[in-house]
This record gives C-alpha cells, structure tokens and sequence, in this order.
C-alpha cells in the first residue's frame, strides 16, 4: 500500500493490542458505528506517557490507522497532508496541534454525525490509497 506521507506510529509502539474500553453517550455512537464498517478493527488507544492506561479506542483499515477517540472526546484522524488540508479548508476539522498530517476535532462541540463523517472520509480515502486509485 503505498500510503501518502502518513506518520502514523506502527500498531506494535503504540502498545499491547486489546479490546477496545466500553463507552457510553455520544462516543460510543462514534465508536459503534466506525466499528461496523468493513476492514475495521477497533482496538484499545493507550495513553502515549502511560501505556498500561488505556485512553480511548483506535481504529485500523488493515495496518494503518484511521484515527482514535479519546476517552475526553476529542478525535485525531491521520489523514495524510492531502485530506487534511481540504478539511482545515473546510472547516470540517483543526490541524493536530502535535504532528502535522493529522487533524482533530471534539465530539461534543461537533456531534456524533459529523465526527462519524470525518472518520467516513478518512476510510474511504484510506481504501482509495490502498486501491491504488
């Protein structure tokens, strides 16, 4: 697959693989429906300074991540540079204040429906990418 400049760490530095945590309210709509898409695996997010406190739920297409949700609802998408930019210029999404080919947003400022749609164009670019479209 060859992936547009993604920095995006290997599922084996971010810690161990597990289930991802139970949520409730407006994340775990987020959550359920990411989930269900085809190619999807939802695994434990842990904490980057705390790898044994999980902190969300990762969500893979194959071996790249699509993005996570925090446990404080804030979403990071790896989008590459491309698929950012033209959400930044949409005003879908705020470039990742810590690494650059990513963006975030809130759950509770935005809504469940527009933070699924975020992820929607993250996977569907991600299954064009690995398309070689």
């Amino acid at each position: 697959m060859d992936i547009e400049s993604r920095s995006t760490l290997p599922r084996s530095e971010k810690g161990p693989i597990g289930p991802p945590p139970a949520l409730d309210g407006p994340l775990r709509v987020v959550v359920d429906a990411v989930s269900g898409w085809p190619g999807i695996a939802a695994t434990v997010h842990w904490d980057l300074s705390d790898r044994s406190r999980p902190d969300g739920v990762d969500f893979y297409l194959g071996e790249e991540e699509v993005g996570h949700v925090h446990l404080d609802g804030s979403i990071h998408l790896a989008t590459g540079p491309d698929l950012g930019k033209a959400l930044i210029a949409e005003q879908a999404a705020k470039p990742f204040r810590y690494q650059q080919g990513w963006v975030e947003e809130d759950v509770a400022r935005i809504g469940t429906e527009a933070a699924v749609a975020l992820f929607r164009r993250n996977y569907e670019h991600l299954r064009t990418l690995a398309e070689g479209y």
